[in-house]
């Protein structure tokens, strides 16, 4: 039953950065009738843009009561700007701030990876994953939602890096050949890759490697990560 929450949750937590917060208001919730508004066109910086979430799937503006409200997470993306959702404090920030380490990266994609043990990367704070846990030391956090079910943390990050995805891939896959873990499958290719593990009685992790739908000259990670 613990597992089926488990995986009830994960579902929850991949959904856009709106439909997370909607989830987490709680008391906050109202019910609206709104539309779907398909007919807007968008430009960004003078460029036909289409908003696009997870798989690349297209995106419609809503429009409630005269106003027309665009995807924040995809928008944001486009204008190379920052968003980050604060489950604990149930708070969206858009832009840099002086804790997000502003724009330093390395942007290293030579053949030594600038991976390390480091869950505090510039633009990653996260409380719950393992202190070893190897991060780009460019990786910025797009997406992060932390959480404890029947006592146990639950994680799921998404954060992009400039590091070229063997490299990332790689070092994964590296870091859990250590671990002992009693199931553990990586697909492991240039153009993307996916590692699925987990250790009896302690965590299961998968992370998957693409190429960003906004921007291609940056690789998105998602790591999905919880104790059972």
């Amino acid at each position: 039953m613990k597992s089926k929450k488990w995986l009830i949750a994960a579902g929850v937590f991949g959904m856009v950065l709106t439909g997370s917060a909607g989830v987490y208001a709680g008391t906050q919730l109202e019910t609206i009738k709104a539309y779907l508004n398909h007919g807007l066109a968008i430009e960004v910086n003078g460029q036909k843009f289409t908003p696009t979430g997870d798989q690349g799937k297209k995106l419609a503006p809503i429009t409630y009561q005269g106003s027309t409200y665009l995807p924040v997470r995809s928008i944001a993306d486009a204008l190379k700007t920052e968003v980050k959702y604060d489950s604990q404090n149930n708070k969206v920030s858009i832009g840099s701030s002086s804790s997000s380490g502003g724009s330093t990266s390395t942007g290293n994609s030579g053949s030594q990876p600038s991976t390390g043990t480091n869950t505090q990367a510039a633009g990653v704070k996260s409380k719950y994953l393992p202190a070893d846990f190897p991060l780009p030391k460019d990786a910025k956090a797009t997406s992060l939602i932390e959480n404890i079910m029947d006592g146990d943390k639950k994680v799921v990050l998404t954060y992009t890096t400039k590091e070229t995805l063997l490299t990332v891939g790689t070092s994964y896959k590296d870091y859990y050949q250590t671990k002992n873990l009693s199931q553990n499958t990586q697909d492991i290719q240039a153009d993307g890759f996916s590692i699925v593990g987990r250790k009896d009685g302690k965590y299961a992790v998968t992370i998957t490697g693409s190429v960003s739908a906004t921007n291609k000259d940056l690789n998105e990670i998602t790591v999905v990560w919880g104790e059972e």
